[in-house]
């Protein structure tokens, strides 16, 4: 073998590595997602050819392997300990003063405070700098190895970085939480309710469900990311304090929780506490908590631990998010897809300051095992923002009244014959005239990912459907004034508002465009993988299915569903009426122009003409970035109505602030070099 190829995969590993670490957790690109894609095949490709070219550590592995037959058992070398929980600021408190009485003769102790992802615990063992074996949290004493799932995600360094900081220490066992964005649990539950599969409860359990997968190929398909937070055993990293071992993580290549503080005081802990509390459900991951560590290392030695819990370190939990209420009743509801859901309505209960008054069952396979009844007492939760359900029913209090459900013979909107495909979980309607599915199907093209029609609520859609105002999605573009004006609650300058987005929406991207058609298993993933592959609308509608599954990351079932709804009469007459409405679609290409490519965005308040999405779909479009938080990587934050506390941390930082004028103007000049 040429000896050039071995130096060339080196140098493709060794790239690879470095811009993975700048777009997964420095959240810095310095090449686009194309160029980065290009070094990749040829990494596979060289081994593909030459397999001995792979080595344990290389980018390839991220895709995953063939499935084990089962998982392994191993030991921590130190134990992964529970956190002592405390519910209220005087448990935190007398934690507090336990540890002045033990570390006596110290009198201002340092904490660090860490924000409590809701994840799954996993640690991380690296021998000189390169990854060798992950584990599972498990009893907190053994754990399962999951080396080959924890190597697909991408904020896990598979070797680590030197940054000029010496040599890389020969052992660290590095602790952190596996997690999944709230914004990309919605899309995964979204996919999975279109396949008809149960979706999943909260994002714990959809981490904890990936990373425990035998296919790490599954697992390199879901969008699973990590922050670390300890150690275990360490050599030749030399760090005083907590904040200081958590640097020095940085500096290695991990994912470090921004949000982090320390050293700090207790009160300060606890102000930290409450605003967390406020703004927990605007992060875009979850969190129950704030983990409040003593911040030097040597106290925490001195301090110990029991045989369960460390004693320098507390959980500080967020209220309740579980309470026990009633089945009052169960219905069905009828989704765009045709699914039928079974929905418990309940008698009111507050869970983590929402009134709750209605749970998803998922499907008939759900209410069976679960065995919910009409009339017991359930076990409900609500995590974030994803839709209440019933976790358990509460069979001690049973009292013989209940009773049982069943599924509907036929769809409760529109009473044709409802049935369960072979392979399926769902039980579906499958007249596609029917009123429910094409209320939830013109929410869909309303949405956001979609044509972003702000203003069109499920009140609206409902009465024009019912009315005969609207028969498909088409009809939204054919609006007048009277008639809109003519809905209940909605006023002539609120239908002048309506009738003005909806005009304004007639240009999109194609990738939007499909998604908004809502075609069965297509989310806006696949959207911009068909949107990328084809130049028009026109060429996608002409593909055999054969050539639609030979797109990459388009598999059969996806493939099927897109041919079969091009070939529907009635699908193709929708997209010609919206052609005939003055939709026009737009390549989805990147536009590179020297002001945004590669540049990074952040916004905060309210922008007049631009909705977020709008903006951030545009600013990605013509080659820049948009990230939720202002640090020294962002070029410019720009500014809306009631600008929040983004805006004093960019000027301290120095980030150039711009005004929406200025960002249209920046995206008008972008198109002209298109």
């Amino acid at each position: 073998m040429d000896p050039t190829l071995s130096d060339r995969a080196q140098w493709l590993r060794r790239e690879l590595h470095r811009h993975s670490h700048r777009y997964h957790v420095l959240d810095d690109p310095e090449i686009s997602d194309a160029e980065y894609d290009r070094l990749f095949r040829e990494l596979v490709e060289l081994e593909d050819q030459y397999p001995q070219l792979q080595t344990p550590d290389s980018p390839t592995l991220r895709v995953g392997a063939p499935p084990l037959e089962k998982f392994e058992s191993a030991a921590h070398t130190l134990p992964m300990l529970s956190l002592e929980n405390a519910f209220a600021a005087e448990e935190v408190q007398a934690f507090h003063r336990r540890v002045q009485r033990q570390l006596e003769g110290i009198e201002d102790i340092r904490y660090t405070a860490e924000p409590k992802l809701d994840g799954l615990a996993v640690e991380l063992v690296y021998r000189d700098g390169s990854l060798v074996r992950a584990l599972t949290r498990g009893d907190g004493f053994t754990g399962e190895v999951i080396t080959r799932n924890i190597r697909t995600i991408p904020a896990v360094p598979l070797t680590l970085r030197t940054a000029g900081a010496g040599p890389l220490p020969a052992l660290l066992e590095v602790r952190g939480e596996v997690f999944i964005n709230r914004e990309d649990f919605g899309n995964l539950n979204e996919e999975r309710l279109a396949k008809g599969e149960t979706p999943f409860a909260n994002p714990r359990n959809a981490a904890a469900g990936s990373l425990r997968q035998l296919d790490s190929r599954i697992t390199a398909t879901r969008p699973l990311d990590m922050f670390v937070y300890g150690a275990g055993r360490l050599s030749d990293l030399l760090c005083r304090s907590h904040v200081e071992m958590l640097s020095a993580f940085r500096s290695l290549g991990f994912k470090v929780n921004p949000l982090v503080r320390g050293p700090i005081r207790l009160e300060e802990a606890l102000s930290f506490y409450e605003e967390l509390t406020q703004k927990r459900h605007d992060l875009p991951y979850e969190i129950d908590g704030l983990v409040i560590k003593v911040d030097d290392l040597e106290s925490q030695a001195t301090l110990g631990a029991t045989s369960r819990t460390p004693r320098w370190a507390v959980a500080y939990k967020f209220p309740a998010t579980q309470e026990t209420t009633r089945v009052l009743r169960i219905e069905v509801q009828v989704g765009r897809t045709g699914v039928l859901t079974p929905v418990a309505h309940l008698e009111p209960v507050p869970i983590g300051g929402v009134t709750v008054r209605r749970a998803t069952l998922h499907n008939e396979d759900e209410v069976r095992r679960k065995d919910v009844r009409i009339g017991d007492t359930v076990l409900v939760q609500r995590a974030g923002d994803v839709i209440p359900e019933v976790v358990k029913v509460v069979s001690s209090k049973r009292r013989g009244t209940e009773i049982p459900f069943t599924m509907p013979k036929r769809c409760p909107q529109c009473g044709s014959a409802a049935v369960r495909l072979v392979g399926e979980a769902a039980t579906r309607c499958l007249n596609t005239s029917c009123p429910a599915q094409l209320k939830g199907s013109i929410a869909h093209f309303a949405s956001k990912g979609a044509f972003d029609i702000e203003g069109l609520g499920t009140r609206h859609i409902d009465q024009m459907v019912e009315k005969g105002l609207l028969t498909s999605a088409a009809d939204l573009f054919f609006l007048d004034h009277g008639t809109v004006e003519g809905l209940e609650r909605m006023g002539p300058k609120s239908a002048e508002n309506l009738l003005a987005v909806i005009s304004a929406r007639k240009t999109i991207s194609l990738d939007r465009f499909i998604y908004a058609l809502g075609v069965r298993h297509v989310g806006e993933h696949a959207a911009r993988l068909l949107a990328e592959h084809l130049p028009t609308l026109q060429a996608l509608m002409k593909l055999s299915e054969a050539e639609i599954a030979e797109i990459d990351g388009i598999g059969p079932v996806m493939a099927s569903s897109i041919h079969r709804f091009f070939r529907q009469p009635e699908n193709r007459e929708v997209v010609q009426r919206l052609l005939d409405a003055g939709v026009r679609i737009q390549a989805s290409q990147r536009v590179e122009d020297d002001r945004l490519s590669g540049r990074t965005f952040v916004m905060t308040g309210a922008l007049q003409t631009l909705s977020r999405s709008e903006a951030k779909n545009r600013i990605e479009a013509a080659g820049g970035r948009v990230t939720g938080s202002v640090s020294a990587q962002t070029d410019f934050l720009v500014t809306g109505a009631s600008p929040g506390s983004k805006l004093n941390k960019a000027r301290d930082l120095g980030v150039e602030v711009i005004d929406e004028d200025r960002l249209l103007e920046m995206l008008g000049a972008a198109a002209d070099s298109a």
